[in-house]
């Protein structure tokens, strides 16, 4: 399709202002560089070569991790007492890759360790902050400046009405007039009647007579005259034109869209690894498995000799399980019972099982037995964090039970997941539990990030330190 002869225009973020997008961008950097010299000023410290290739680094790393900042997260009251997780995360990243470049580059001990920890411990206010305050100061001088970008939408439908929230949250990104659509007021579900603005045939006319700037067409893509004939009027029109696929009820996991040769693609259900995401999360995988192994590998020769003396058998237990895109992969354990079943029917442990020595009940309650998964790691057949790799006997019965179940598959099996760290570890006794570990392990495909991973590792260790029901 060439926008050009639909007259779209070429500007970013669905006609928002430029001012508005340059603010998202650079307000997290920013605010984060002058924390750091506000609590330099605070205690009295100069600001040293050392702090400012601090400051320079804060600021180019912020603006990675953290990337376009929303000036609207649904806690607008409370944003300066309590920091939203998102936000926490992204820091608490930004520090941690702050924390590795100082120790590489052994600048660690010339830093303040008061300004350093009052840094990291205000900056997450800080910047809960600035967005309540941007959002405010941005809305006051869109009204001071005049009449803001006028939106309008074609189609109340579920993703019509899911776009009309994210513009009406955000005053950046203008005024919503209301929907165009041909059913009745009434028949219109959740959108508000007021909204209302008439049917499909009168947008073209509408828009000339209130100068409207951006129409979003929601309504289903398909060979519809109203359509066309809309889109043609609209040519005489100096509107934006946004089309709205209308996927929703294909649950997508990582929609995206990207341009193959000028001709525009949309993903409905792809792997958040793309390009250097993968990158940023082999880099996470292969640094945390060596810092892992580094410092337990003395556990490690401590617990092979645990099973060796406990029992008869191997050291390590090794299953066929079904790894990235469904491959099959050997995922390495400790030996926690006095079986090694591999085969075509593989009976899940229960509490108390038979099979489970004494040792390996120990293991499996500390979660110990999985340490051999560091290897795995390394190796590149899983990742530290990803949905939990199943049997391949298990994977083969729960794919023909569960819609969506090797969707799972898109990314690396983990160590630990989003579904262990809700609950769903161990034993699913029942098609249901499985179900729900299911719906956390798409979840965690469709929000991946780093922060997301960190969250989950630092979950893991609460939930090994004090889960009670582990076995």
């Amino acid at each position: 399709m060439n926008t050009h002869t639909l007259g779209m225009e070429a500007q970013p973020f669905g006609g928002e202002s430029p001012l508005a997008a340059l603010v998202k961008v650079a307000l997290a950097p920013v605010v984060c560089t002058l924390s750091l010299l506000g609590c330099l000023y605070a205690y009295g410290q100069p600001f040293t070569f050392a702090y400012q290739l601090l400051a320079i680094s804060a600021f180019l790393i912020s603006a990675q991790v953290f990337g376009e900042l929303p000036l609207s997260n649904g806690r607008h009251g409370y944003a300066m007492l309590t920091p939203d997780r998102v936000i926490l995360g992204k820091w608490l990243f930004v520090v941690a890759l702050l924390l590795l470049l100082a120790f590489v580059t052994k600048f660690s001990g010339v830093y303040s360790r008061r300004v350093t920890l009052t840094w990291f411990a205000l900056t997450p206010f800080a910047l809960g902050a600035a967005q309540a305050i941007a959002r405010r100061a941005l809305a006051g001088y869109l009204r001071h400046i005049g009449r803001p970008r006028l939106k309008a939408i074609v189609g109340a439908s579920e993703c019509g009405r899911r776009l009309a929230e994210a513009i009406r949250s955000d005053p950046s990104r203008g005024a919503l007039l209301g929907y165009f659509d041909d059913r009745n007021p009434q028949r219109l579900g959740e959108a508000p009647a007021g909204d209302y603005l008439g049917r499909v045939d009168q947008v073209v006319d509408y828009v000339k007579r209130q100068s409207v700037h951006v129409v979003y067409v929601a309504l289903p893509i398909a060979r519809d005259a109203r359509i066309g004939a809309m889109l043609r009027g609209l040519r005489d029109t100096t509107a934006s034109i946004y089309l709205v696929p209308c996927v929703l009820p294909l649950e997508l996991t990582q929609a995206r869209m990207e341009l193959i040769g000028g001709v525009p693609a949309i993903a409905v259900c792809e792997t958040p690894l793309c390009g250097i995401n993968g990158l940023l999360k082999r880099i996470f995988d292969v640094a945390v498995a060596s810092a892992a192994l580094l410092l337990a590998w003395p556990l490690l020769a401590a617990i092979a000799l645990g099973v060796k003396l406990s029992s008869p058998g191997p050291v390590l237990f090794k299953q066929r399980r079904y790894g990235l895109d469904g491959g099959a992969i050997l995922v390495w354990k400790f030996r926690s019972m006095r079986v090694c079943e591999d085969g075509e029917t593989v009976a899940q442990a229960t509490r108390n099982d038979p099979r489970v020595t004494r040792f390996g009940a120990f293991l499996r309650r500390s979660s110990l037995d999985e340490l051999p998964q560091l290897f795995n790691v390394l190796q590149g057949s899983m990742s530290i964090v990803g949905p939990r790799p199943h049997a391949v006997a298990h994977n083969e019965q729960y794919r023909k039970l569960i819609d969506g179940y090797m969707v799972r598959h898109k990314v690396h099996p983990g160590i630990t997941g989003w579904a262990q760290v809700n609950g769903y570890r161990g034993e699913t006794a029942n098609i249901e539990l499985m179900k729900k570990r299911v719906e956390f392990d798409l979840d965690y495909l469709k929000h991946w990030s780093l922060t997301l991973d960190l969250w989950i590792v630092a979950q893991t260790v609460l939930v090994v330190l004090f889960d009670r029901h582990a076995y």
